[in-house]
């Protein structure tokens, strides 16, 4: 999967939905804003997270956007794998083909 374009998509579709939708749209970003502040927990640690449950749900463009996310907030390679065991155990096979989407994620966008 080419991670760059599945995400340019995902935008896409977001913008356009807002278009005829923008309440909604921006009761989602308030929403996302404010969940991803940074408190007791810092940024890097909400996008793992974040990461976690996209894995979970089998949410493609979730794994991706959070991943580039993670990364931007200074994720190693080695977390995003440690996320994925987690969800591994918690979730079983579902969750490992997810996770090693997030995995393949992560190699393409945290090319610079």
């Amino acid at each position: 999967m080419d991670w760059n374009s599945e995400l340019a998509e995902a935008s896409s579709n977001i913008e356009n939905f807002r278009k005829v939708q923008s309440p909604a749209g921006d009761g989602f970003t308030a929403i996302h804003r404010a969940a991803m502040t940074p408190g007791a927990l810092d940024a890097k640690q909400k996008e793992l997270i974040a990461l976690a449950i996209g894995i979970s749900k089998q949410c493609v463009d979730c794994i991706g956007f959070h991943v580039r996310a993670a990364i931007e907030a200074g994720a190693t390679r080695d977390e995003i794998a440690e996320v994925i065991s987690v969800c591994m155990m918690m979730g079983g096979g579902p969750a490992y083909m997810y996770g090693v989407k997030a995995l393949e994620a992560y190699d393409q966008l945290a090319i610079r």
